[in-house]
């Protein structure tokens, strides 16, 4: 069971940050994947994609999809990923999940099309909050956003593939003073039921 203090550092005391600096560098992403990577997904499938983007050159292009609240947070955050989702995951589900080689069969066909858009966008979303929840165990500030364009960023960076964007997160150091105050927190009987 992890302590208090680990407790804190992942979900009591982390924030989203609105201004993150500093330095990510490229072992800190990789030790970012290689822990997020063993959270679950259904049948393994792992459908997540990560587009990390550190250069002027790649914030340029995400300009245009961003809403004008997210744009010079972005901009200026040390590295930007785009959390998409693969919609043809199931190609990997042979080599992913090797003890049933007839799961792949369970996602072909054009009648099945909405299935494997569901089951790649819900377990794309669970592996982008383990992305957060992995980031801030290795001490990265997050700011994860929605607010932007989908279309564009598709258009702008997964053009000709079948990749789909779900939601943005900048990366970097915090700074806490440009936080917003802690919003409240539905507690347990207003969210919870036990059967």
């Amino acid at each position: 069971m992890l302590d208090d203090a680990a407790l804190d550092l992942i979900f009591r005391n982390a924030r989203t940050h609105n201004s993150l600096s500093g330095e990510v560098t490229d072992a800190q992403l990789r030790a970012l994947w290689d822990v997020m990577k063993f959270g679950p997904t259904t049948g393994n499938s792992q459908p997540a994609r990560i587009l990390f983007l550190r250069s002027k050159e790649a914030k340029e292009r995400l300009r245009p999809a961003l809403s004008p609240g997210n744009l010079e947070k972005t901009l200026s955050a040390p590295v930007t990923a785009i959390l998409a989702y693969d919609l043809e995951f199931y190609e990997l589900l042979p080599r992913l999940f090797p003890h049933n080689q007839a799961m792949k069969n369970n996602y072909l066909g054009e009648e099945k099309k909405t299935f494997v858009e569901t089951t790649a966008l819900r377990n794309g979303t669970l592996q982008g909050a383990y992305f957060i929840i992995a980031a801030r165990a290795l001490g990265l500030d997050t700011g994860p956003m929605s607010g932007f364009k989908n279309a564009v960023v598709d258009e702008a960076f997964f053009a000709g593939t079948p990749w789909k964007s779900n939601f943005l997160c900048n990366l970097g150091k915090g700074d806490p003073s440009k936080i917003f105050a802690r919003n409240p927190r539905l507690e347990f009987d207003e969210a919870c039921k036990i059967l």
